[in-house]
């Protein structure tokens, strides 16, 4: 495209439209306002099927060139705002900048927004009618949402690759691993031609190379035929801090990486008591199984749209990460494992089929159970998953909780996996939803007040973890209240810093130091509105006649 001609092309416009922005910006451009039209105008050019649209500055309303003084600088901070407060993050494709005889001109091309991904700026999505910048109507946030039903991203055909941009070693690679997952056909497959492979394994369509060929089977200098979409996958290891020590990334063929990737993770060993014997146990603090199947996942259901890459975290804390972007498509996690079965439809389906074939991953739904079950049976804590932000990352911890009862808690027969995803949850401090809480209330596995519930007493006692179960507990008010009054007819007027040095160690481990010291801050007031204390200055005192 030449700039010069793309200028007068839209200088010849009679008007401004939904895809063409004017706008003087002599010396500056507010970058709220630039946000909100980069929102507008990448919505708008996906609703009219344009590649992309046009925010022209140094040229006013009428299309008259007044100029633009705006440096490089400028516009660097313009960008890193729009990279900072987009979603999904985006930038402009291009800027150029234009000599005429009355000034310059800078003429900014946003991208149109992904199929299925409407731009939103700071959390709203803008459009235009006609000129006028508006909040994106709702049936338009509804048409760009929808795009995704019937698209498949990972099936579409790269116009401008050919087989010679796919590895050789990566296809010999993907040979053997379709033999293993096909072993009737083992003496065929030998002689069929790398074209005939590559259709047979869901690579190719017809000999016309797709982004997933790229993906699982491309040369690492291939990734720039799926652009947008990034192929890349980033190891990151950081200290206790959540400092980074270390960092690798890895390219296409993702059919090789992923091997190159599990290397690359420093499986520790891990030696801790299982049960009641006196014996330890030594086992590798991340599951190999789990390594490969958690990153297999991340390439099947990463939605390549957004531009994102996937990210490996490996702390020397005691956990392991993997996230990749899109949204998770089942309802929850806990359906997945309790279900126990295939999802009907998938982001990627053409992908996940060539991934089958190669024997990378299967379709049966039960990877995610495994999961869970190689977990629950180190007596380790269950994994965790974050959906949120548009992004879905999943963390195994590779040691033992401090108070893990749920490690006593997997030891009983009786209960079920899911009762255990819940009672992890119990053990974790996260929040339970209230058929959750009346389903552990009623087998007498939890008590406590919400939103500090913790291990039952019955269960403490069966799995030997009395003092856990203490510690949880804590002591009750009328205990509070009672130290409260010995301690003020023993020393006399003292301030609430201090009995809060002496209850804070008795209370709950499952409160918050904030949680505690309203705890007895109630307790207080509660002792002062029965008239047994009171308060002189900063110091509470006991009623002489109690």
């Amino acid at each position: 495209m030449n700039p010069q001609s793309k200028l007068e092309e839209l200088l010849k416009l009679e008007a401004e439209n939904e895809i063409v922005e004017f706008k003087e910006a002599k010396t500056q451009f507010d970058k709220d306002k630039l946000g909100k039209y980069f929102s507008a105008l990448s919505n708008e050019a996906n609703l009219k099927g344009r590649a992309s649209a046009w925010l022209v500055l140094g040229v006013n309303d009428s299309r008259k060139i007044v100029g633009t003084k705006i440096t490089d600088r400028q516009l660097n901070e313009y960008k890193q705002e729009i990279s900072k407060h987009t979603s999904p993050k985006c930038n402009f494709l291009q800027d150029h900048r234009i000599s005429t005889t009355n000034g310059e001109v800078i003429l900014l091309e946003i991208p149109a927004a992904s199929k299925g991904y409407p731009v939103s700026w700071k959390g709203h999505w803008y459009g235009r009618d006609g000129e006028a910048l508006v909040a994106l109507h709702d049936f338009e946030y509804e048409r760009i949402k929808k795009q995704l039903d019937t698209e498949d991203w990972s099936a579409k055909t790269v116009a401008s690759a050919t087989v010679e941009d796919l590895s050789p070693e990566a296809i010999a690679f993907a040979r053997e691993e379709f033999k293993e997952k096909h072993p009737r056909l083992k003496d065929e497959i030998s002689r069929w031609s790398d074209s005939v492979f590559l259709d047979k394994a869901k690579l190719t369509i017809k000999g016309k190379v797709t982004n997933t060929a790229i993906l699982l089977l491309g040369k690492p200098e291939s990734e720039h035929l799926i652009s947008p979409a990034v192929a890349r996958v980033t190891w990151i290891l950081k200290d206790r801090d959540n400092v980074e020590k270390d960092y690798e990334h890895f390219y296409c063929p993702f059919v090789t990486a992923v091997e190159e990737v599990s290397t690359k993770i420093r499986n520790l060993k891990y030696r801790y008591i299982a049960g009641n014997t006196l014996f330890p146990e030594e086992v590798d603090q991340y599951d190999p199984y789990i390594i490969r199947e958690a990153l297999n996942n991340c390439i099947a259901h990463q939605d390549y749209t957004m531009g994102g890459k996937i990210v490996v975290v490996e702390s020397e804390d005691g956990w392991l990460s993997f996230t990749n972007v899109g949204k998770f498509i089942p309802n929850s996690v806990e359906e997945v494992v309790i279900q126990d079965s295939p999802e009907p439809t998938y982001r990627n389906s053409f992908l996940v089929a060539a991934m089958v074939n190669l024997n990378m991953i299967d379709t049966i739904g039960s990877g995610i159970k495994k999961m869970f079950n190689i977990q629950r049976h180190k007596f380790f804590p269950l994994p965790d998953y974050d959906l949120s932000d548009d992004k879905v990352k999943a963390v195994f911890f590779g040691k033992l909780i401090d108070v893990n009862y749920a490690k006593k808690l997997a030891e009983l027969p009786e209960l079920s996996l899911e009762e255990i995803m819940l009672l992890d949850k119990v053990a974790k401090q996260k929040q339970l939803s209230s058929e959750a809480i009346r389903g552990l209330r009623s087998k007498g596995l939890i008590e406590g007040r919400k939103p500090n519930y913790h291990i039952s007493s019955d269960i403490a006692k069966a799995t030997k973890q009395e003092d856990d179960y203490i510690k949880l507990r804590g002591i009750d008010n009328g205990y509070i209240q009672k130290i409260i009054i010995d301690y003020l007819s023993k020393f006399g007027g003292t301030l609430r810093k201090d009995l809060e040095v002496v209850l804070m160690p008795k209370l709950s481990e499952g409160l918050s130091d904030v949680q505690k010291r309203d705890k007895i801050k109630n307790q207080l007031q509660e002792l002062k509105h029965k008239k047994v204390i009171y308060v002189e200055g900063k110091e509470w005192r006991l009623v002489k006649n109690k």
